[in-house]
């Protein structure tokens, strides 16, 4: 499983000293998993079991031994620094819940949208909805037991992400690896408000 090495917390110039960050991606990809790894506060959840009733709605292909689902948002909080305070907000994964995140998405600086290499084709709907609302993101790789492991540029192919959008490698169940991908979309912003001239670009 990979484990990104976390570096110093990234200078705040140019950001508030709270932020609101989407945690997203598809059905059974572990946005739940991931906050609950990194937030510094009992995270709040809105998981219930799967029930007969989701049967040909919610697929579990991919995911036999998920007996939950989120049915509204994730929240956790995380502070990489005295000055930066991150709130992250978990999407539901599932179609039928998808008219939320216009709500959750409001006053976002960025995202992170996890990718599950097996089901690479559930985090199609995050990405083109944060492209097309000029959110920036990074596509993190929730590494599996028992995937098989690519390299980032093909993941970053098989999406067909911009050059600048950043691809890692994440284990959404390990604090430091989960940290360190919240560490690489905070630097992603970074970089985009201090380029000179440079418009608001999704990605």
């Amino acid at each position: 499983m990979a484990s990104n090495d976390v570096s110093s917390p990234p200078p705040v110039t140019g950001l508030p000293t709270t932020v609101k960050l989407l945690v997203a991606g598809g059905f059974g990809v572990g946005k739940t998993t991931f906050i609950g790894a990194v937030s510094e506060i009992e995270p709040l959840t809105t998981e219930e079991i799967i029930t007969e009733a989701s049967v040909g709605i919610d697929s579990l292909e991919g995911v036999p031994g998920k007996t939950t689902t989120t049915v509204a948002f994730d929240f956790g909080r995380i502070s990489l620094s005295s000055e930066l305070i991150l709130y992250l907000f978990g999407t539901p994964g599932q179609d039928r819940f998808w008219f939320m995140w216009d709500e959750l998405s409001a006053g976002a600086l960025g995202a992170v949208v996890l990718a599950d290499t097996r089901r690479l084709e559930g985090c199609f709907g995050a990405v083109d909805f944060f492209e097309s609302r000029d959110i920036r993101f990074v596509v993190a790789v929730n590494e599996f037991d028992g995937a098989f492991t690519y390299e980032p540029d093909e993941v970053r192919a098989a999406l067909d992400l911009k050059p600048r959008v950043p691809v890692v490698l994440c284990d959404a169940r390990e604090r430091r690896s989960a940290t360190a991908v919240l560490v690489h979309l905070i630097q992603h912003l970074l970089a985009a408000t201090m380029t000179p001239g440079s418009p608001p670009a999704p990605g």
